[in-house]
């Protein structure tokens, strides 16, 4: 069984309505308990929760914020906007030439979080002028608090509380930080179906690379950066439940879609590729974005290139399995 995260058992939002649905204390107990994380039950054990059960949603939309601000440092501390701008920066200027738009163009996070990863776009501008930036997330207090970073910083970008493949507009690329690892099974499949049958152009979607290291750079990341024992717990289990490059691009093989793999520089860091980003275009995008990207578009791997590790020396049993994440 999946490693679970108490971040993701903690706060339950219902798809459809986006009404928040009360969570019991002792289901989320139960349920690390019963997939063998007894240190994990502990900590859910001592959440804030009322008479009838049902957890404080104010003290954990706190703990929510507050986890979140430690992922911000992460993506600080491994520059994941300036990785994603030095892919998407040439993906746009592809779809720019071959579709011979110069108007606007839509950037949609899914999962974003505080939407550091969008603010931070938004403030260097690092994807040229006519790209609006819109952060969508199901957790509400998120995206409140995402807003009010954004319109405190002065930025130009929007956050929505809701579905990112329900949204009224179209997107044009879609991009996540630390979301793949949330989905199993067929849900992994389905997630890149939704987006293959989109009138989306391409997809960029950072996560963990399930390396042997990662899930040792996580715990000491972790130990050394924060005192909260849930966010200690759901950083290390993050990294457990990376998938590898193989599960990956086999997921995302779907029609419409060229799959790729955007491998380390060699020699390789491995602390400073403990992230790495799937890449998802249309086919007949592929030629222009290699060409745009140069001599580091050698680092684009598709799955007929992959050896027994793929780009990176992944992990024994690093593959998707059945059931939620």
């Amino acid at each position: 069984m999946p490693r679970l995260e108490i971040s993701d058992l903690i706060t339950v939002t219902d798809p459809h309505s986006l009404a928040r649905l009360p969570v019991r204390r002792g289901d989320v107990v139960r349920r690390l308990a019963d997939s063998g994380d007894r240190r994990g039950a502990r900590i859910a054990a001592q959440l804030p929760a009322g008479p009838d059960d049902v957890l404080d949603p104010l003290a954990v939309d706190r703990l929510m914020i507050g986890a979140h601000t430690g992922m911000q440092r992460l993506s600080e501390e491994l520059r994941l906007d300036e990785g994603l701008a030095r892919i998407l920066g040439p993906v746009f200027e592809t779809v720019r030439e071959l579709t011979g738009r110069r108007g606007r163009f839509r950037l949609v996070d899914i999962g974003c979080g505080l939407g550091h990863l969008v603010r931070r776009l938004a403030a260097t501008g690092a994807l040229g002028p006519g790209v609006e930036l819109i952060g969508v997330d199901l957790d509400a207090a998120l995206v409140a608090e995402a807003d009010r970073l954004a319109r405190s910083e002065g930025l130009d970008c929007r956050f929505v509380h809701g579905n990112a493949f329900d949204l009224p507009e179209v997107a044009t690329v879609y991009v996540s930080t630390g979301m793949l690892r949330r989905f199993r099974g067929p849900d992994l499949a389905e997630f890149f179906r939704a987006q293959a049958d989109s009138p989306a152009l391409a997809f960029c979607h950072y996560d963990i690379a399930a390396t042997r290291l990662a899930p040792v750079g996580a715990w000491i990341h972790h130990r050394a950066r924060t005192r909260d024992p849930l966010a200690r717990h759901d950083g290390f289990a993050a990294a457990l439940r990376a998938h590898s490059d193989e599960t990956l691009l086999r997921a995302a093989n779907v029609p419409g879609i060229r799959p790729l793999v955007y491998g380390p520089p060699r020699p390789a860091r491995p602390f400073r590729t403990a992230m790495r980003p799937v890449i998802g275009i249309r086919p007949e995008l592929e030629a222009p974005l290699r060409e745009a990207l140069g001599r580091s578009s050698g680092r684009l791997v598709g799955a007929e290139r992959l050896g027994a590790g793929g780009p990176w020396p992944s992990r024994d049993g690093a593959e998707s399995g059945a059931g939620a994440g």
